[in-house]
């Protein structure tokens, strides 16, 4: 078994261990009513976009997400919230350096690293740690920290993960040529991991938008070799439109959307193995960029 199928199964374990940390960490974590920015890179940055959009949507201030190498630096913020399962990649060790006068907190996997030493606290989720390149579980796991910390009980998401961890995939990926992932609100972040977890682990023709954009433009190129992937719930004429492009359609708005991600992670692992390829090592890939 590949390291990343092992991390991808460990998830529902990972994510109550991040509950506790929520609770443990409180005082850490942004407080209510605070202007807080979220940075990261790749998975990171999808992260903190679905977390932004969560702590948004709920009332608890406003929340924006950048990529830490695009970072508006006139803007001002109460707090800044940097992702980085290595606490190594440099765009986020050179943000989190130029922040002047602005509490910043990392949320990592590793301790002792550039990432930490340059915040002014830090959150480290240990037991998210992974081996394989491409990240699964600590990007959960440090969604689930914010979902929890935003008083939403997990229990529900929980219990969907540990069926999907063994659920049968809704379509065989190797049927297709092209996967779109959709999502609203902050389903749109996890539409965007979902579709870079298909990119990375197999090379795949992989594209991610916010639900309702999809027909504005990119279902011209959908064929019935596409497989729309969708998160949450969307409006059924747009269903309906995709269906009529002969694409196969994924919909499972029952089940919580960080659990259905990992059907979505499992398909690309499926995939990546039917292709004669280790997912645990995508070509020209490393575990974090770290620029000289």
């Amino acid at each position: 078994m590949s390291h990343i199928e092992q991390e991808i199964a460990d998830q529902p374990n990972a994510w109550r261990l991040a509950v506790e940390a929520a609770d443990r960490e409180v005082e850490k974590l942004p407080a209510f009513g605070s202007r807080v920015a979220f940075v990261g890179c790749g998975t990171s940055l999808y992260m903190s976009q679905a977390i932004a959009a969560l702590r948004e949507s709920s009332g608890d201030g406003e929340s924006d997400a950048f990529p830490a190498s695009e970072f508006p630096s006139g803007r001002r913020y109460d707090l800044i919230v940097a992702i980085s399962r290595s606490g190594t990649t440099t765009e986020v060790v050179r943000l989190l350096e130029a922040v002047d006068g602005t509490p910043t907190l990392a949320v990592t996997a590793v301790n002792r690293t550039p990432v930490v030493s340059e915040a002014s606290r830090t959150i480290v989720l240990d037991f998210a740690d992974e081996e394989s390149v491409v990240q699964t579980r600590f990007a959960t796991s440090a969604l689930a920290l914010f979902r929890s910390h935003l008083g939403e009980s997990l229990d529900v998401a929980i219990a969907d993960a540990e069926r999907m961890v063994t659920a049968e995939l809704p379509v065989d990926p190797t049927a297709f040529e092209q996967f779109v992932f959709l999502g609203t609100g902050w389903r749109a972040g996890i539409a965007n991991e979902a579709a870079l977890k298909m990119r990375e682990a197999t090379g795949t023709w992989a594209e991610s938008y916010p639900a309702m954009e999809y027909r504005h433009g990119p279902i011209s190129v959908a064929t019935d070799r596409t497989c729309v992937w969708v998160f949450g719930e969307v409006e059924a004429s747009l269903l309906d439109q995709v269906r009529e492009t002969g694409a196969s359609v994924v919909n499972e708005p029952e089940v919580d959307s960080m659990a259905h991600l990992i059907l979505a992670q499992r398909s690309a692992v499926a995939l990546a193995e039917a292709r004669g390829l280790d997912p645990d090592k995508p070509r020209n890939l490393t575990r974090s960029v770290v620029l000289s």
